[in-house]
């Protein structure tokens, strides 16, 4: 909390005033998110510098790792945790998410421009976008997970388990395969050089040249062209499609901020914070900003076939593909 400084002044109005005029409060919002979120180059600072402009509050984002992490960690705190809102779970989690019965209806209503219709009341989208892998152009990438897996090209993912990108591999690979998943996994075993925790680890292995692949986004190549200058890394097209994320934001039915929630949420679709995210959190907008998209976001590849599992599906599918997932790797 921020609380009004006591000096001599303070102190005489003290004397007349009503204690909640003594000791006013600044009202503070308490946000859950991923690590990479409140990155100082991620959108979080700026996002928070906007929405502190209009609603007199404290905002405060609290990272918690990836995706995938952050509901774990929430699970975990249940009804004692100190988060007002959660953002930065996906289409992935939804129905773990809802399970938990932590969360209550959003209240948002916006004009999305995503490739599916949006009816979910429980969470907001605030940015989505296609898993790929990306690459440095010298390297001409294969167009299938089976080419992948027959190549000797080392690649880094992530953990299932505590990232949503490496939620969406395991999901895009079922997706994709069906039965024959364990044994694309197989194949792809001696392509892996590690398993990380989170996006932000395994990218900043693949810019060391520990790797010659990394499952990140489509999008990710947007942030080269535009804050680097640098056109050297593009993202490999697959003839199976690619997995779509929609990443949201929820809150917390326990919050004790619940209108500051709920404004919260409609400003991560306004056109204030969705002109922020295409070059912070490296994205597409939930909502086309008025300005419509940088330069630079045009030379993305686009998927000619998008996949997306029914979040009420993914649970079931889910166990089965971890495990399928898990007994590969472990051989």
């Amino acid at each position: 909390m921020k609380y009004l400084a006591l000096g001599a002044a303070t102190f005489l109005i003290a004397q007349t005033a009503p204690p909640s005029a003594a000791y006013a409060e600044t009202p503070e919002l308490t946000v859950y998110t991923y690590d990479s979120f409140v990155a100082e180059w991620g959108p979080g600072p700026q996002i928070e510098a906007a929405f502190e402009e209009t609603c007199g509050c404290d905002l405060k984002f609290v990272g918690m790792g990836d995706g995938a992490a952050l509901l774990a960690r929430l699970k975990l705190e249940g009804a004692r945790s100190e988060a007002d809102v959660v953002l930065g779970l996906d289409t992935s989690l939804i129905a773990a998410a809802k399970d938990t019965g932590l969360f209550t209806e959003t209240q948002v209503s916006a004009d999305y421009a995503l490739p599916i219709e949006w009816t979910d009341s429980t969470f907001a989208p605030y940015d989505w976008g296609y898993f790929a892998f990306v690459h440095n152009t010298d390297l001409t990438p294969p167009a299938t997970f089976k080419a992948l897996a027959a190549s000797d090209l080392k690649i880094v993912i992530q953990d299932p388990r505590s990232s949503t990108p490496g939620l969406g591999l395991l999901m895009w690979v079922k997706d994709a395969y069906g039965d024959e998943a364990e044994s694309i996994w197989a194949g792809l075993a001696d392509n892996i050089v590690t398993v990380t925790k989170g996006w932000s680890e395994a990218y900043g292995l693949f810019l060391e040249g520990e790797a010659d692949m990394v499952l990140s986004y489509t999008t990710s190549p947007a942030y080269h062209i535009i804050a680097e200058e640098d056109d050297s890394k593009a993202a490999a097209v697959f003839d199976e499609g690619h997995y779509m994320q929609i990443e949201v934001a929820g809150r917390l039915a326990g919050s004790d901020q619940p209108e500051l929630a709920a404004d919260f949420l409609n400003f991560m679709v306004s056109d204030a914070a969705q002109s922020i995210l295409p070059t912070t959190n490296w994205m597409y907008p939930a909502v086309m900003p008025s300005g419509g998209l940088p330069e630079g976001f045009e030379a993305l590849v686009k998927p000619e076939k998008a996949r997306l599992v029914d979040s009420a599906l993914v649970p079931a599918i889910r166990d089965e593909a971890l495990e399928e997932w898990l007994a590969a790797l472990s051989r």
